[in-house]
């Protein structure tokens, strides 16, 4: 096989994990070279923990124009490193950054481009990349040839935990000419990563109101030590801010457990949370589609369920 270059990426002064779990797609492809990419500025040390944690060789983009995310300087990096390391194969994380960049790139390298793929292999001179379609009902194998840009989904695999000894190489990239931004304005965030969480409950329209949440749903999530989820009708209806949906077109999941209240189980809800470890469901409609792929299956109220739950875990803690 030819070369990987990793695209990293950075959350709140750390490489994010999805950035390693590229890297373990990267490392699974039998024969190819894997280098990775690091962009920001003041970056050194990342970029060398990324080059130890499995990267390899690792190109740095360390300018005072990168210290933001810009579409334009990405471009130009990973642009400039794709072709100073020679790499076929261009992985990003399938994350608001990527979603910006990545088609930017493969039209600036004129070559394919596969999104939101799942999983990644050599295939007969190219790679073949495998992605969910029709709201994840099928999998659809799309095999390339030539130099691939392709966006992976986070939570589809799990980060890298080997070593490598590549070092770092700074990859001098003129960034005069781009644009800058003037003024940054960066709203409070709301939820959590829900990749990182062991344990979530999330809750379906069968909570009933939007005060439910904090009344119901968050106390067991606290009790559990975990974080509060929601299924998309929640979202849709402005119960709960995006960062908090589980789904196809939200996070993709897999907790050691995962507890679903409320949610019957629709197929885009199912595909970001089916690779949970174990899952518990909570539902009146006992042809509740969410039993199918639950290990745990509750026919009940969970306005009786849920708080005992906590008050059981609370006590069960002393």
């Amino acid at each position: 096989m030819g070369t990987i270059l990793v695209v990293a990426e950075i959350q709140k002064g750390a490489i994010r994990d999805a950035s390693y779990e590229l890297v373990a797609a990267a490392r699974g492809i039998e024969g190819a070279e894997v280098n990775g990419l690091v962009i920001g500025s003041g970056v050194g040390d990342l970029a060398s923990e990324f080059a130890s944690k499995g990267a390899g060789k690792t190109l740095v983009v360390d300018d005072p124009a990168a210290a933001n995310y810009n579409v334009d300087v990405w471009s130009k990096a990973i642009k400039a490193a794709a072709e100073a390391s020679g790499a076929d194969l261009i992985l990003i994380s399938n994350t608001p950054t990527g979603w910006d960049v990545a088609p930017r790139i493969a039209a600036g390298l004129d070559c394919a481009f596969v999104s939101d793929a799942i999983r990644v292999a050599g295939g007969d001179g190219g790679y073949n990349l495998v992605r969910r379609i029709f709201n994840g009902k099928l999998d659809a194998e799309v095999s390339t040839s030539g130099k691939t840009v392709a966006s992976m989904q986070p939570g589809a695999g799990t980060a890298y935990e080997g070593s490598s000894d590549g070092g770092t190489e700074a990859l001098s990239t003129d960034l005069s000419a781009i644009a800058k931004f003037v003024e940054i304005k960066i709203a409070a965030s709301t939820g959590v990563d829900l990749t990182k969480a062991d344990v979530i409950v999330s809750g379906g329209r069968g909570v009933g109101d939007p005060e439910k949440f904090p009344e119901i749903i968050q106390p067991l999530a606290d009790a559990l030590g975990g974080a509060m989820g929601a299924s998309r009708p929640v979202v849709d209806a402005g119960w709960l801010d995006h960062p908090y949906q589980v789904g196809s077109s939200g996070q993709i999941v897999a907790p050691k457990l995962y507890i679903a209240a409320g949610i019957s189980g629709a197929i885009q809800h199912l595909v970001g949370m089916k690779a949970s470890n174990f899952i518990v469901a909570i539902n009146k409609d006992p042809d509740a589609p969410i039993f199918e792929v639950a290990d745990v299956g509750i026919v009940a109220d969970l306005f009786d369920i849920v708080p005992a739950l906590s008050e059981a875990v609370k006590a069960a803690k002393g």
